[in-house]
């Protein structure tokens, strides 16, 4: 006998004009559904940016939605689980797709091709209902802290356990009593046809097709009403962050677009951004997903017809306020969201909008932006201070000297004029003479990079701060920067579109005069340090190799890495416009840092950027560490290593 199956086993024809009824409604709920959020995404097309087809980008869409690269990153249980529920139904919907094709269409499942049919279809089920057992295992007998327990999180993996479960029995039930000689191809129906007897079989087939059938049309049709819309908003999440973005700096550009629409809508809730938020994890009101979810209920509020329609969560309220305030922009939510979503960058959008309304602003970030527009930085309430840290050196001052120097050596606000930090733009002013270098610096005109202001959303004057510091290096034709900040190296690198200069941080050039032989250093005490990687400088652009470089480099030296380093290293709490804000708890953040940095045994915290500088060094007084840990710049490292004569 030819290996076959019987699809309406025991289903009359009214019963199939019934089922075909209950699929059209089904599938037409689930059009509706998404043709909604379809339309939603429309209406946010019109606030987006133009952008073109992205080969790159469709690649990594491709890659990322169906091996799961992404969902691997940090965490192999979550990624294996997810590999399971993703693969496991594919197979099955498209076993489904390709029996109903053999069913009205072709008859080929058939002989040697229903068999390994069969197989691949047993297999695909056990794969899927591991993946739900472990998903729920992990939420709710490991108690994974970064797992939400809603009403949503229990009752979807159950609805699909169910629809798994009924449909091997199901196959079981008709196994029993047809009992084919190649059911033990069927394995897991073969086994579970074996605990009914033929009788049993012939009479409980119907019910439970009933019920798995309604249960798989209902699951189906609540995909686009439902977080399940992940499905189809992941993959094209992935592809829109995936394309190059040109630099907008424009009246509405707080407005959410396209690509922010989509990425909210594609949100599963699973937390990795909780558990990366330095904020979240210092105890602060600001937790990425709440704000990430508050604003894509807000679009919906705003753009449909009918409000938000995923109807699991229609009663929940997530109060904004101010809360996105606390949000250091660090990017730590970017490195771990599985769809690539930056909820650092919808913050700073909602800040545009709330300074633009004048609505939830705090009194703090109003003075720090009045002073910015006025004094053009945020510490003093004057201009004439900022060249005072160089007085004394004999520094070349770019505004006044005809001559021409290699490099402009960019202070930055807080290096300039904040007392901690000034010693650090000496010493980096110190080692280029030792090492020859022809540089000079703008002094009391160097302008602000417009940093601050664009964090704090006020992208009028981040404007107004861009243009003026490109006419400043227009007329003193300044081409090669080298910033002492990783916030300024940050803004003219990637936010200053066709700039007509390179910008480099000091680490960079600190390494490549290093590996010239242009600095010597001198043989020093056997000393421990441990490296903290400021937000700007590591995760926004990468340069994380260079600082190790330069500690590995210093005579003496033994370089130690505390429990989150490189891209998973913690904010100190001091970016996004935070040193100039009044925000309760404010110092937590830096506090767990420096208790990162004791555990390691480190003498002595490095680190690459004076707001780090500042927050460390206050945490480490707090903590009362100060006869424990010393907290230096790179500069100042090197600057003591440099031999006698050179310094």
């Amino acid at each position: 006998m030819t290996p076959y199956r019987i699809i309406y086993w025991q289903i009359d024809s009214t019963a199939h004009l019934i089922f075909y009824a209950a699929a059209g409604i089904a599938i037409a709920f689930f059009l509706a559904g998404t043709a909604a959020c379809v339309f939603v995404w429309k209406k946010k097309a019109a606030a987006s940016v133009k952008l073109s087809f992205s080969r790159d980008a469709l690649k990594r869409a491709i890659l990322d939605t169906f091996l799961g690269l992404r969902l691997f990153h940090g965490e192999i249980a979550a990624g294996t689980m997810h590999f399971l529920l993703f693969w496991g139904f594919l197979i099955l919907f498209i076993g489904t797709v390709l029996m109903a094709a053999h069913e009205y269409m072709v008859s080929y499942l058939t002989g040697t091709v229903y068999l390994v049919y069969s197989l691949v279809m047993e297999v695909a089920g056990l794969m899927l209902l591991t993946g739900i057992l472990w998903a729920l295992i992990r939420r709710y007998v490991q108690r994974v802290p970064r797992l939400e327990k809603r009403l949503e999180d229990a009752l979807l993996p159950i609805w699909l356990l169910l629809v798994v479960i009924t449909g091997y029995i199901v196959e079981g039930l008709q196994l029993a009593y047809l009992r084919p000689p190649w059911y033990q191809w069927s394995f897991v129906g073969w086994w579970i046809g074996s605990l009914f007897s033929d009788s049993e079989g012939k009479d409980l087939y119907v019910y439970l097709w009933w019920v798995h059938g309604l249960l798989s049309l209902g699951f189906i049709a609540a995909i686009p009403f439902t977080k399940l819309f992940h499905v189809l908003g992941a993959p094209s999440a992935i592809y829109f962050q995936g394309q190059k973005k040109p630099v907008e700096v424009m009246e509405g550009a707080g407005e959410f677009d396209l690509g922010d629409a989509i990425f909210f809508d594609a949100c599963m809730r699973c937390g990795r951004c909780v558990q990366a938020c330095p904020s979240a994890g210092a105890g602060e009101p600001f937790t990425p997903r709440d704000f990430v979810q508050a604003m894509r209920r807000s679009i919906w509020q705003k753009h449909s017809t009918f409000g938000d329609i995923r109807f699991l969560g229609r009663g929940e309220v997530n109060e904004v306020g101010e809360k996105f305030w606390y949000c250091t922009t660090c990017r730590a939510c970017l490195e771990v969201c599985p769809v690539y979503g930056g909820a650092f960058e919808a913050a700073v959008k909602k800040r545009v909008l709330a300074v633009e309304e004048g609505r939830d602003v705090p009194k703090l970030v109003s003075q720090t932006l009045a002073k910015l527009s006025k004094y053009d930085n945020p510490w003093e309430s004057s201009r004439n201070k900022r060249g005072a840290w160089a007085e004394g050196m004999d520094l070349v001052d770019l505004t006044k000297a005809d001559t021409k120097t290699d490099i402009c050596y960019f202070v930055g606000c807080t290096t300039s004029l904040e007392p901690t930090a000034q010693g650090e733009a000496q010493a980096f002013s110190r080692i280029l003479q030792s090492a020859g270098v022809n540089f000079g610096i703008l002094g009391k005109k160097e302008p602000c990079c417009g940093d601050v202001a664009r964090r704090m959303g006020e992208l009028g004057l981040f404007a107004e701060q861009r243009e003026n510091s490109l006419n400043i290096f227009d007329e003193y034709g300044i081409s090669d920067l080298v910033t002492f900040s990783p916030h300024c190296f940050n803004t003219f690198k990637n936010e200053y579109p066709e700039a007509p200069f390179r910008a480099r941080h000091y680490t960079m050039v600190l390494r490549e005069l290093m590996a010239g032989g242009k600095l010597r250093l001198k043989e020093g005490d056997e000393v421990t340090v441990t490296y903290h990687d400021p937000c700007y400088l590591g995760r926004y652009n990468r340069i994380l190799d260079e600082p190790r470089q330069i500690i590995s480099s210093i005579p003496g030296l033994k370089l130690v890495e505390m429990s989150h380093y490189g891209a998973d290293s913690l904010c100190c709490g001091g970016g996004g416009g935070r040193m100039w804000q009044d925000l309760e708890g404010v110092g937590k953040m830096s506090q767990v840092r420096i208790r990162e940095a004791e555990a390691t045994g480190a003498q002595i915290v490095a680190t690459a950027c004076p707001l780090c500088r500042i927050m460390l060094e206050d945490a480490r007084k707090a903590a009362g560490l100060n006869e424990k840990l010393r907290i230096m710049d790179l500069n100042e490292l090197v600057l003591q290593a440099l031999k006698a004569g050179d310094q």
